[in-house]
């Protein structure tokens, strides 16, 4: 059985697990305060999920921080072919992005848990060749495969996308984007106001070509994001951290219990969910009970004293 925590724990960020897997964007998890809520008749860790994605799958450590961007933007070392018929949906991380009391993203598996029941569901990802009749200029796509984190490409007419990869922003078909993952539409995740498709499609083709010390952007999401809406805070530096944690990044767990997290910007947000993208649901609820089991213990080990 898993750990009975208390119904609500707030944890500074001093005492959460850091370490993060090799071949995710890189950068310190700053910035970031942690809520755990969980249904008293719920226990954590006892969700059974078919097709576990736990650190043995992760890739091989990296160099440097450009090398460690390449890699996640190659979709962890080019597995797509192996894992695109054993991608397991239910091991997907169901989130919810808030800045302040605005939310401003959302990836839930049923329609009907959307707030505003507008089509946030997760949709089962398909072979690029069947995208390339639903795509329009302008659309977002997110290709998805076990063990790997998503990569976000944007759709520019011609069967052609803009995406940043191994350290450059791209032009390349969206076939061979795809490296055999599968994928799905993925333009309505952000609910920033999105700009006229022309506009979309003119800032992705404005940016090929760039690479290494000029990019913006570290991750293949923030720079598709970017071009769908034009907003700065997708941008490396793009927000100014001064102590308040507007952001919030509420997790999904299960049906009634979360796992809250705080940050100073939108980037930092960014890196953690895409994080969890990559180590899957099973492996982040296991991640969650060992360290409340730790600090239970740490508190029975070392009692304060009266």
């Amino acid at each position: 059985m898993g750990n009975q925590v208390e119904r609500l724990t707030h944890l500074s960020y001093a005492e959460v697990p850091t370490a993060e897997p090799a071949g995710t964007e890189p950068g310190p998890r700053i910035g970031v305060s942690y809520i755990f809520s969980v249904d008293e008749d719920d226990e954590l860790g006892e969700e059974p999920v078919a097709g576990e994605v736990g650190p043995d799958r992760r890739s091989a450590p990296g160099g440097d921080r450009e090398h460690e961007r390449d890699k996640e933007e190659e979709g962890g070392g080019g597995g797509g072919d192996r894992d695109r018929d054993t991608y397991d949906l239910l091991n997907e991380v169901e989130c919810s992005v808030y800045y302040r009391d605005q939310c401003i993203y959302e990836k839930r598996r049923r329609a009907g848990r959307s707030a505003k029941g507008d089509g946030q569901e997760l949709l089962t990802p398909q072979p690029a060749e069947i995208l390339l009749g639903r795509c329009q200029p302008g659309d977002l796509v997110e290709f998805v495969a076990a063990g790997q984190c998503p990569h976000w490409v944007v759709y520019v007419g011609d069967f052609q996308v803009v995406h940043l990869h191994q350290a450059e922003i791209r032009n390349d078909f969206l076939t061979d984007a795809s490296q055999g993952r599968r994928g799905r539409l993925v333009s309505q995740r952000y609910r920033f106001k999105a700009l006229p498709a022309d506009a979309v499609v003119r800032a992705a083709l404005q940016q090929v070509g760039v690479r290494g010390a000029q990019l913006r952007w570290s991750s293949s999401e923030c720079f598709a994001a970017w071009c769908r809406c034009g907003r700065r805070e997708f941008k490396v530096g793009g927000e100014l951290r001064i102590g308040k944690q507007p952001y919030r990044l509420q997790l999904h767990l299960s049906e009634h219990s979360s796992h809250t997290l705080e940050f100073q910007s939108l980037h930092d947000l960014v890196l953690e969910k895409r994080r969890n993208d990559q180590i899957g649901k099973v492996a982040l609820i296991r991640e969650l009970a060992a360290h409340l089991h730790g600090d239970e213990q740490q508190r029975t080990d070392h009692p304060h004293p009266h």
